[in-house]
């Protein structure tokens, strides 16, 4: 008969429970792993999949009591280091979001909003569409991969039980400033090409006063605007993989900011 004592029940659960509770916060919080369409049941379970195959590869868990307040402490640490490490990276979306919402005022289009799944809110067409063009080029990069294997390496640069170091959360706050940074640099080609056209149609408009600019100024601008989204597509990949390259970098930095 097979005799277990508490000790090794305490760290059985310590070595799934501590990981998970990682790998679970990084679900909720990172970019198609954390979309709401999921279903919650179905992210319990890709969190705990992957726990259970990579547990093998972690180091051994610290000793602690079961039940007791440090281990409470310690899982909701391990928890909120899964949030911020998803959350780095969803500041990358987050740009590419601000980049779309620009482009569509720019285009008159903010009136046109669907329900986002990613975001759980309204957005415009034009932000939908460049998130969906993201996230297709964030899963051809295997960049959902690369994040489970941060994660797993994560234990390495920061084990568990460890005491992350408060410039790893002043970190995000910065990096939130560059993404937004970014979001308008992406934006802003299309936001030159259009305030050209609206200068044309300003002077166009003063020069013939009879023309009527509302029945001519959208669909030009909307024309102008789909013809340079259209053009930029070629270069819109190799801008959002940099973008993915900064937000991995950002997640390295992060580590070392906490450890």
């Amino acid at each position: 008969m097979i005799s277990l004592t508490s000790a090794q029940l305490d760290a059985w659960i310590a070595a799934l429970m501590f990981p998970l509770a990682r790998l679970l916060g990084l679900v909720s919080a990172a970019p198609l792993f954390g979309n709401r369409m999921v279903p919650v049941r179905v992210r319990l379970a890709v969190g705990l999949a992957i726990a259970m195959a990579v547990l093998p590869a972690l180091p051994p868990m610290p000793p602690v009591p079961g039940g007791s307040m440090e281990q409470l402490a310690i899982f909701a640490q391990q928890a909120f280091i899964g949030i911020a490490m998803g959350f780095v990276m969803r500041l990358v979306f987050a740009a590419v979001d601000v980049a779309g919402e620009m482009i569509g005022l720019q285009m008159g289009l903010s009136f046109a909003v669907f329900f986002s799944p990613q975001t759980g809110g309204q957005t415009s067409v034009i932000a939908e569409f460049l998130g969906l063009v993201a996230l297709l080029v964030f899963v051809a990069l295997d960049g959902h991969l690369m994040l489970v294997q941060g994660l797993v390496a994560s234990f390495e640069w920061l084990p568990v039980g460890a005491v992350p170091g408060a410039e790893g959360w002043l970190l995000i706050v910065r990096y939130a400033a560059v993404m937004f940074a970014s979001g308008l640099m992406m934006a802003l080609p299309m936001v030159a090409a259009l305030l050209i056209t609206n200068t044309a149609l300003g002077v166009l408009t003063r020069a013939a006063p009879q023309l009527n600019l509302f029945a001519v100024g959208f669909p030009v601008t909307l024309s102008v605007g789909f013809l340079v989204l259209l053009l930029s597509l070629d270069t819109l990949a190799p801008v959002l993989q940099s973008l993915f390259e900064r937000g991995f970098g950002a997640i390295d930095e992060l580590f070392r900011a906490f450890g």
